[in-house]
């Protein structure tokens, strides 16, 4: 099996300007007007076009893009990378959350690092054929052999040329303590604060255009002590980096923090310092209004999972009264256990028919496709992201219209979503085009799956 390296794909020439001209239709997040195409220079948009308009100088390249419906790149804000491994899976395939995890958790823990290496190419693989430039990852698993896991992530990123957001994930409460997952997958809080500082150091880049971002996020309630969330929230401040967590998915975690802490999610929250315009929660369901308008006067984030809540029947996030109470809400396909996709552009299109369930058929396409983009990078702290605008970084997706499931279609943009587009044509991060015609230069699918496939039975064989 051979994997993409950024070498291998055509850079363009320092100075070049390359025309995406006259799309099909074009989603701008923003009130910009991109019938025409964008110009892109070194790496970020420098023009947006309205129908009719020329570029304000000569391009030395065009790219004609009347058959394809033009987008921001699609942001990912929670993903387990590791979990593709354990796609329908029997034993789990109908369970709630707790047993979901107490029955995946002994597997998980024999991951090894060829297995995880694995597993994160696939992972951002499928979410980069789908159109998604930016990935968030929270993993929270050190066994034994895995210590270095959040490095492995990073080479895999680099190899496929995507940005993304790493978390040092932990879990420092096992059973013993009361907590939820086995002790063999649980670390000390020495271990886990070292590694962290650590991995912010060598790898955490700032600033527009950065590739790569390092990120706290113990796990969740029921699987970190009071003392890690605390101090990694300590720590988050000392670096400032962002810290994410689980937060609020079902009734079972509210009962549980009731329980240990006496305190309900929010509450918990504050208490341990999270309660910020730094966090970003996975999920975010089981708030009330007080805690709505806690979250959306802390400026707390929320990443919406819409696949991996049905699934897991966890609930429904009230995602349109957390945007009005001023939380920035963006779009998660959560781990390919519990999705059990990564496909960003489907996870746009559930999350509008989900919200519509909630809030009526007056959801529209345009506010779905702003949680997967301009909503999504606010969450993850990038403005730099998220919106096809002069200055934003040039991380586009491309979608063609031509197969028999869009034939009827009037509205290229709602078509997307309504018609279920489901992979891009054509993906750029950085000004480099990192998928074309459908497919990522240099990286050997088949061998990929075989191998990918392999290392998931063996690895649920135990």
């Amino acid at each position: 099996m051979t994997l993409p390296r950024p070498s291998g794909t055509p850079r363009p020439v320092p100075g070049t300007r390359l025309w995406i001209k006259n799309p099909l239709g074009a989603f701008t997040a923003n009130s910009l007007d991109a019938s025409g195409g964008l110009v892109v220079s070194g790496g970020v948009i420098v023009e947006v076009l309205a129908a009719g308009q020329l570029p304000a100088a000569p391009c030395q390249e065009t790219f004609d893009a009347g058959s394809h419906v033009l987008l921001p790149g699609l942001i990912n804000t929670h993903h387990h990378f590791y979990q593709t491994l354990t796609r329908a899976w029997a034993p789990v395939a109908n369970a709630p959350l707790f047993p979901w995890l107490q029955n995946l958790y002994p597997v998980w823990a024999r991951l090894t690092p060829r297995d995880l290496e694995l597993a994160t190419t696939v992972a951002l693989a499928e979410l980069l054929l789908s159109g998604c430039t930016t990935a968030a990852d929270h993993h929270y698993l050190f066994p034994d052999g895995l210590e270095d896991a959040i490095d492995i992530e990073v080479r895999a990123v680099r190899e496929l040329g995507m940005r993304a957001t790493l978390t040092r994930g932990s879990m420092s409460l096992g059973t013993d303590d009361g907590g939820l997952p086995p002790q063999s997958t649980v670390q000390s809080p020495d271990v886990i604060l070292a590694d962290s500082e650590r991995l912010i150091g060598e790898y955490h880049q700032r600033g527009d255009g950065a590739t790569l971002q390092i990120a706290l996020a113990p796990c969740s309630p029921f699987s970190v002590t009071r003392e890690i969330m605390a101090e990694s929230a300590a720590l988050a401040e000392r670096h400032d980096v962002r810290l994410h967590t689980h937060l609020a998915e079902t009734l079972d975690e509210e009962d549980f923090c009731r329980e240990m802490f006496g305190l309900r999610t929010v509450d918990y929250l504050d208490s341990v310092g999270w309660l910020g315009d730094r966090t970003w929660l996975g999920h975010g369901i089981h708030f009330t209004d007080g805690e709505i308008a806690a979250l959306g006067a802390a400026g707390t984030a929320v990443a919406h999972c819409p696949t991996s809540n049905m699934r897991l029947a966890s609930g429904t996030a009230r995602v349109l009264e957390l945007e009005d109470a001023g939380v920035p809400v963006g779009l998660g396909v959560d781990g390919s256990a519990s999705n059990d996709a990564s496909n960003m552009i489907l996870e746009a299109r559930q999350a509008l028919y989900l919200q519509r369930l909630r809030y009526g058929a007056q959801v529209p396409v345009e506010r779905a496709l702003g949680w997967a983009t301009r909503g999504s990078a606010a969450v993850l702290g990038r403005p730099d992201l998220g919106q096809l605008a002069p200055g934003m970084q040039a991380d586009l997706a491309l979608f063609k219209l031509d197969e028999l499931r869009f034939s009827g279609s009037h509205d290229p943009v709602a078509a997307l979503l309504l018609c279920a587009a489901d992979r891009a044509d054509r993906v750029m991060v950085g000004g480099q085009w990192r998928v074309v015609d459908g497919n990522i230069p240099g990286l050997d699918v088949a061998g990929l799956i075989a191998e990918h496939s392999a290392a998931a039975r063996k690895l649920v064989a135990g």
